[in-house]
């Protein structure tokens, strides 16, 4: 654990979820293929785009509506709604797709297990503290079996815009009650969640597991109050 300035006393603690409490990462790659294997399947019209075009159209539809950044669910079903009419189906076959391949995506998203280390640390910290989840994610924290730990879970999208906005991060303050210097957020993202931690008078935890040094770390803007490199480490500050 490494301080870069002094902390105030902690009294609840925010979390990011995605690459934070678990690797999210093979998780997104495993519901790509399984997205494009289905839509392929049960709508060949979709394989007159391979996967590059479908990735640059999703991109495309972010360009001419920036909001959707802010909701990823409805991104997603934006990009297989106004591809499909593009290719060739009419608003209503279009729609019915997108709205089932969403529903499936939603299950896939949140089937893996989080690591036995988070569940520990969390039931630890919620014994102590209170703790809320803010996440620009859609995963189910009830299916990965982490809503006993939180008092709130708030995601961009249904509960505002994604961070760093304020949007989520007012929300829990408000919620927690709580002067906001005596939040910790825990994220691993530089931007969302210690830029957004510190943009908006929360203190902020760095979770840095691939130990990049912050000289290292070119989107680093702000520095966090404190960087750790495992979760464990947060029982310390309790």
């Amino acid at each position: 654990m490494y301080f870069y300035r002094n902390v105030p006393t902690i009294k609840a603690m925010t979390f990011d979820l995605d690459d934070t409490l678990y690797d999210n990462h093979p998780v997104i790659r495993k519901v790509e293929e399984q997205a494009s294997q289905w839509l392929y399947s049960h709508h060949p019209i979709s394989q007159r785009w391979d996967k590059t075009q479908w990735q640059a159209f999703k991109f495309q539809l972010l360009k001419q509506n920036p909001e959707l950044k802010h909701d990823v669910t409805q991104w997603r079903q934006q990009q297989v709604l106004q591809g499909l009419m593009q290719l060739g189906y009419d608003r209503p076959n279009a729609q019915h797709a997108a709205d089932e391949l969403i529903q499936r995506v939603l299950v896939w998203r949140s089937d893996f297990d989080v690591p036995h280390e988070t569940h520990q640390v969390l039931q630890r910290l919620s014994q102590v503290i209170p703790l809320v989840a803010i996440t620009n994610g859609n995963v189910n924290v009830e299916a990965i079996g982490l809503t006993t730990y939180f008092s709130q879970v708030l995601k961009a999208g249904p509960d505002g815009r994604a961070k760093p906005y304020e949007d989520m991060f007012a929300q829990a303050a408000a919620y927690l009650n709580v002067d906001r210097q005596h939040i910790l957020h825990v994220g691993d993202h530089v931007i969302t969640d210690v830029l957004g931690a510190k943009r908006h008078g929360f203190s902020a935890c760095w979770f840095n597991d691939k130990e990049k040094s912050a000289r290292a770390t070119p989107r680093l803007k702000n520095l966090p109050d404190i960087e750790i490199n495992q979760l464990a480490s947060l029982l310390s500050l309790i």
